[in-house]
């Protein structure tokens, strides 16, 4: 199983962005990768550079997310649809989507829940509670 480190992660995001530029051939996962880098064009001058991307920190303080996490968490919710893992996540993606009006909208909505979901699995020491994840993302697709 691949495991990258945060450097591994940071490096790919880079990679993509160049390859976009360049107008490259990109692999599998960096088209799915680009379509979120295209999206935020505000990370271009985080991704222009591995070598101060893989060292940079985004501390709290600094009221700045973290551009690599916030991509990261874009994959994953588009790992858990194309798996439909939880049971039910696609359905839920699609409801917000539908109540959004837009993907990425309907992404950012989810994002909070699946932070919730991991903060609350570190916190605890448990594994990610996904049923309660999806139940939450069926909660915000329900909302008036």
């Amino acid at each position: 199983m691949f495991t990258p480190n945060q450097s591994d992660v940071r490096r790919f995001f880079c990679q993509v962005q160049h390859k976009l530029k360049a107008h490259e051939t990109l692999d599998p996962m960096q088209t799915i990768a680009s379509e979120w880098v295209l999206a935020h064009p505000e990370y271009e001058a985080d991704l222009a550079n591995e070598e101060q991307a893989a060292q940079a920190t985004y501390p709290p303080e600094l009221g700045r997310e973290n551009p690599f996490l916030h991509l990261s968490m874009h994959l994953s919710i588009e790992e858990q649809c194309a798996i439909d893992q939880p049971k039910g996540v696609r359905a839920a993606l699609e409801q917000l989507t539908a109540r959004f009006g837009d993907k990425h909208l309907a992404h950012h909505a989810a994002m909070e829940s699946l932070g919730l979901m991991i903060w609350e699995s570190q916190r605890s020491g448990l594994p990610p509670d996904g049923h309660q994840y999806l139940e939450r993302l069926l909660a915000r697709a329900s909302k008036d």
